[in-house]
């Protein structure tokens, strides 16, 4: 795996910390929360009346969009993982039109 990025690694460490599968995670993350304040989301014992974290998330996602569950479920690891191979196809791209830049620069000069 890559690098984890310094704007995903709390969202790393809210998962592991508080136990969250990775809808739960991308849920979390549309709604657009914080993941270093979700443990104050967390009920005590004292607070039966309080949603459970995962259940909470999801009412919410629910509540904003519609539906109970995102339609394609990506895990951090994918993210990273796109996010690396739409940079080295970006590099690559890049790359190329150097290249042919380069060229047509060095055919213009050879023909005059």
């Amino acid at each position: 795996m890559a690098k984890i990025p310094p704007k995903l690694q709390p969202w790393f460490d809210a998962r592991k910390k508080l136990r969250l599968t990775d809808a739960g995670i991308q849920m979390a993350r549309e709604l657009g929360l914080n993941p270093k304040h979700l443990g104050k989301l967390v009920p005590a014992a004292g607070e039966q009346w309080k949603a459970s974290l995962p259940e909470f998330i999801a009412r919410c996602y629910e509540k904003r969009f519609g539906r109970r569950a995102p339609e394609v479920i990506r895990s951090l690891e994918q993210i990273i993982e796109d996010d690396v191979k739409r940079k080295n196809a970006r590099r690559e791209r890049k790359a190329l039109l150097n290249n042919a830049a380069d060229s047509r620069v060095s055919d213009q000069q050879s023909s005059t």
